[in-house]
């Protein structure tokens, strides 16, 4: 659908601002969709990603500053979100032994389960991209590198 009708719209100042106000829309849109898909794990996206950067760093910890330096959503929230997963037995978080002013956080068992769970129905939450065939995924992909700079 365009953005015309989504945003039920009259038209747009120029077409940089057209494609600021789609870039924003699509986000929310394909963020929306996201979030519900991550509902069913009792899980926000963003928490998801703290447990994918973790898991990839298993057996090793991250601080909270390292798991935030590797998000691709820059999220100041980082600390809250690992006391959450914490709650739910997902992560465990150690004082640091290097400097006690940081704590190490390192993916638990249960977390693992729960992403390999997600990893085998993700592909569901993938479908919001099918109505863009693979070459048109590869060239917007590489448009919004070149977006990008």
């Amino acid at each position: 659908m365009k953005i015309e009708d989504e945003i039920k719209g009259e038209g747009f100042m120029s077409v940089q601002h057209k494609l600021r106000v789609n870039l924003s829309f699509t986000h929310g849109w394909t963020y929306e969709r996201m979030q519900q898909f991550f509902a069913g794990y009792d899980l926000t996206a963003q928490q998801y990603t703290v447990l994918r950067i973790l898991r990839g760093a298993f057996p090793l910890s991250y601080t909270t500053s390292q798991i935030l330096d590797r998000m691709a959503e820059k999220n100041a929230g980082v600390s809250r979100m690992v006391d959450r997963l914490l709650k739910k037995e997902l992560v465990i978080k150690e004082v640091s032994s290097k400097d006690k002013r940081l704590v190490d956080v390192t993916i638990s068992y249960k977390g693992h389960a729960l992403c390999e769970r997600i990893d085998e129905e993700i592909k569901e939450l993938d479908n919001i991209y099918n109505n863009l065939s693979l070459e048109e995924m590869d060239q917007l992909n590489d448009l919004l590198d070149k977006l990008r700079g």
